[in-house]
């Protein structure tokens, strides 16, 4: 392992961690979980509710559960989380990491698309989702249903761990003469854009599409007070149940009202070539009280397919004010990642719900 190239570890180098045990587990992974740049992480058989969110910073996360926990259950044949309660969730794999690989967590996409807040946690840490090299000890995920109810089952992946090696964040110089050779933005036909039109400032700024294509809806709004969502069932929910839609408003501006969840797509279109992963970062707060995204890590060969390009689908939450956004508004911010090697699978290759992807919602609904 040690003679990893700098980079995000392939979906190959991830069975090589297993079978060397750094990735620990006393039920085997399975061949689903594997991504071309991550691993997704399997819920354990228990869930804790607990008071509040905390930090374990300098102490077991399980010692400070014996302060917050309330109660708990069985997650074996499945169990509802109510929207706004606080969960602890021991998952099913734990980690001997060596010096030299650290990794770092992320909700994935059908999680986010439901306004399931989740955060990855670890012994004595005192920061979420990032895992030092070198930790050895079992991952902890706090799940917040902020909307819809969910009812989840042990086994069941709601979050994904990425591993890195050495330096992998590439400069704006590096950045800006890799999408010369190979742009990274497109149009909804697949053309390329120029790289005038891709703004790259700590990594790649990218707009929100309030325009459309088609039915003319630009994005949806969260009903509240909605019954369950059962996570196993895919195609299962009827849209307008859970769903709002948001029309093309022509010139006039939307204006999001706080703490109301919506879904909005990317105005270009992002395709992440095989040498590079990426992920969306949080919102610099100076531009507005805005979150725009839960699930943050774009694959290798996300968008690649012809014609080249997947909309990023974007969960949205205006904190506090009311706010309003503009077509094209600069919305969130892409960094760009040197894979340590060209993953063995590509991103869709495993038939993806969201690859070439334009406004979509989570896979638990009828398209």
């Amino acid at each position: 392992m040690s003679d990893f190239a700098p980079g995000v570890l392939s979906d190959r180098q991830i069975r090589q961690l297993v079978s060397s045990g750094v990735i620990q587990s006393s039920i085997p992974p399975e061949a689903g979980q594997y991504q071309p740049n991550s691993i997704d992480l399997r819920l354990g058989t228990v869930a804790y509710r607990v008071r509040c969110s905390f930090l374990p910073q300098g102490h077991s996360v399980q010692d400070r559960l014996a302060s917050l926990e309330m109660y708990n259950f069985s997650l074996e044949w499945g169990a509802v989380l109510e929207r706004g309660q606080t969960y602890l969730i021991p998952l099913q794999e734990s980690l001997k990491l060596p010096k030299g690989i650290r990794a770092k967590a992320n909700p994935k996409s059908s999680t986010g698309r439901l306004d399931v807040f989740t955060r990855t946690l670890t012994d004595n840490s005192h920061r979420f989702e990032e895992v030092q090299d070198g930790y050895t000890g079992p991952l902890f995920l706090e799940v917040f249903p902020r909307t819809f109810p969910v009812k989840v089952k042990a086994g069941q992946s709601l979050n994904q761990l990425r591993f890195f090696t050495g330096k992998t964040d590439m400069s704006d110089d590096a950045l800006s003469e890799w999408i010369r050779k190979d742009p990274l933005l497109f149009d909804d036909f697949g053309k390329p854009e120029s790289i005038d039109d891709h703004h790259v400032e700590n990594g790649l700024f990218m707009g929100v599409d309030l325009v459309g294509t088609g039915d003319g809806i630009v994005g949806y709004r969260a009903q509240r007070h909605s019954e369950v969502i059962d996570m196993s069932k895919i195609g299962e929910y009827k849209r307008r149940e859970f769903w709002e839609p948001i029309y093309y408003r022509g010139e006039r501006p939307l204006i999001l009202e706080p703490e109301e969840f919506y879904l909005f797509a990317s105005e270009q279109r992002v395709s992440v070539p095989p040498g590079l992963s990426a992920e969306m970062v949080p919102y610099d707060t100076a531009s507005g009280e805005l979150r725009t995204h839960y699930a943050g890590f774009f694959d290798s060969g996300f968008g690649y397919a012809e014609p080249r390009g997947a909309k990023v689908v974007l969960e949205v939450r205006s904190h506090d004010v009311p706010f309003q956004v503009t077509h094209g508004q600069r919305f969130f911010r892409l960094n760009f990642q040197r894979n340590s090697e060209i993953p063995e699978s590509l991103y869709g290759g495993g038939g993806s719900h969201y690859q070439s992807q334009g406004l979509a919602l989570s896979k638990h609904f009828r398209s």
